[in-house]
């Protein structure tokens, strides 16, 4: 023994590195599972180092400042800018190519929009409430007219973290916008005194019942338990994924997610792409008006779109009854925070500005759109996309990625690992630790604030007082030259409906309207 390690005691430092990498050159050659590996023994590692930081390196030293999708290095800037309350300015003009293909020009007036001294702009520019309520065709019990035209959008406590549903709850509370549960049931992370929607999807998490099916005896409990609740949204499909379930992945579920959801600890969690609660176009009605009628909250269907038929279905059978969903969330097939197959977010389903149009002028052409509230989410939360949306129709917006960035995600693309590095979109302890949430609160805020701000100021460029006076002569889209440049009626082939507007100052004293801007 003490020859072998009088032995061992003589080999330098740099022979045991020889000896180490012999050791790896020896096994690469045996293995037969990687074939770069194999043939290019030690060297070959290289190979997948690069790879693996390759995300890292095109975000941060090759790309260009409008190259990265889904949001360039430049949309990203002013998102973070904004929220940190800095200087969120260009100099030096545009870097943008204005002639490239949809292009977006907001048309603006030759004398803007000019402010009264009694105007709630005048003290506050941020006050940018929804021109339309909730519920109120419909008279349902409790109308809601959203305080905020920008919103969270549905993103579910165990796809994010605890720190950063509750950093978002905080923050909308103090830009007096709602948040959007997404379909993992209401946490006790949402309930910091911000407005919520509860949504839900085929897995009824929050209101299932012992068979996997929806409870509304668990519904009304969970509204009357829960008055900030002011909305209730049914997921149809979303962007990511329409047509296919969801996962959430068992390494993201703790036993704070488990109960919540009513699943099991470390089990890859399935929703269904049906909803057991009903199985066509006029259960769907009965559904809606079910739970309109026991709990008195306004009730709304999300959908990312493709095939109409069905959607003509449900607005004929609107028209003849005079009920229906409240309002009608619009999700993009570009995708979003949910994970999903390539072939799905790449190809399924429209991008929001096709999907939107259509289902916008079916609903018009049936004499409807008056009567619902139409949100947007499909990455507006700019204020020229934003514009834009509002003059094909859209009501309110809802953001999603744009509000994590807001509180830190720096686009890692990782969100369905559980190894999100800024600890937004994890369940790892040690990476949510990085968030304090009462700074990131703050930044939400904000954000939103600074987007209402921005936007009120464009409005008034195009000589309106409220987004909702858009209309589709106000925007224009690139088709090639300006000689053939389209404004938008021209572009999609409709005008929207004219909503109804008397001033910002009546929607200020609104008695429905939400947040706490008359606290």
């Amino acid at each position: 023994m003490d020859t072998v390690l009088s032995f061992l005691g003589s080999i330098t430092w740099w022979m045991w590195i020889l000896i180490g990498l012999l050791l790896v050159a020896i096994r690469d050659v045996l293995q037969k599972s990687h074939t770069i590996s194999h043939n290019y023994p030690i060297v070959g590692h290289f190979r997948y180092m690069l790879e693996s930081i390759g995300p890292e390196i095109r975000q941060y030293f090759v790309a260009n400042n409008r190259e990265e999708l889904p949001f360039n290095r430049i949309e990203r800037g002013w998102i973070y800018a904004s929220a940190k309350k800095e200087n969120n300015y260009e100099g030096f003009g545009t870097d943008r190519d204005i002639y490239a293909h949809q292009y977006v020009f907001i048309n603006n007036a030759m004398m803007p929009y000019k402010v009264p001294e009694n105007h709630p702009h005048a003290t506050d520019m941020t006050f940018l409430p929804c021109a339309k309520i909730m519920g109120e065709f419909n008279k349902r019990k409790r109308p809601y007219r959203p305080a905020s035209i920008i919103n969270v959008s549905a993103m579910s406590f165990g796809s994010l973290s605890a720190k950063a549903v509750e950093s978002m709850n905080k923050g909308i509370k103090m830009a007096n916008a709602y948040h959007n549960t997404g379909e993992g049931g209401l946490s006790p992370h949402h309930s910091h005194g911000g407005d919520v929607v509860f949504h839900f999807g085929t897995g009824y998490f929050g209101v299932r019942s012992e068979d996997g099916g929806f409870s509304m005896e668990k519904m009304v409990k969970l509204v009357e338990e829960n008055p900030f609740i002011r909305a209730i949204e049914v997921k149809l499909s979303q962007g990511a994924k329409p047509g296919k379930g969801g996962v959430l992945p068992g390494a993201k579920i703790t036993p704070e997610i488990a109960k919540i959801r009513g699943v099991e600890v470390g089990k890859d969690v399935l929703s269904p792409p049906n909803h057991k609660a009903f199985s066509n176009v006029p259960e769907l009605m009965d559904f809606v008006e079910a739970i309109a009628e026991a709990t008195g909250l306004p009730v709304g269907v999300k959908a990312a779109i493709g095939k109409l038929d069905q959607w003509e279905e449900l607005a004929d059978i609107m028209k003849a009854t005079g009920k229906g969903p409240d309002f009608i969330t619009v999700d993009g097939g570009e995708g979003g925070t949910g994970a999903a197959p390539p072939s799905f977010a790449d190809h399924v389903s429209l991008p929001w500005v096709y999907g939107f149009a259509d289902l916008y002028k079916l609903f018009q052409r049936k004499g409807l759109s008056e009567r619902i509230v139409f949100v947007g989410s499909g990455k507006l939360g700019f204020p020229a996309k934003a514009a834009m949306a509002f003059a094909m129709g859209v009501d309110c917006i809802n953001v999603a990625r744009e509000a994590m960035m807001s509180i830190g995600c720096i686009q890692a693309k990782v969100c369905h690992t559980n190894k999100c590095p800024s600890g937004v979109a994890t369940q790892s302890k040690w990476l949510q630790a990085g968030i304090d949430p009462t700074l990131k609160s703050v930044r939400l805020a904000q954000y939103f604030k600074t987007f209402r701000k921005e936007f009120v100021e464009i409005t008034h460029a195009a000589g309106h007082e409220h987004p909702c006076q858009f209309n589709m002569k106000d925007v224009e889209v690139n088709v090639d030259d300006h000689n053939l440049s389209k404004e938008l009626d021209s572009t999609y082939m409709y005008e929207k409906t004219v909503v109804p507007f008397t001033g910002m100052q009546s929607l200020r004293d609104c008695e429905y309207l939400g947040g706490n801007v008359k606290k």
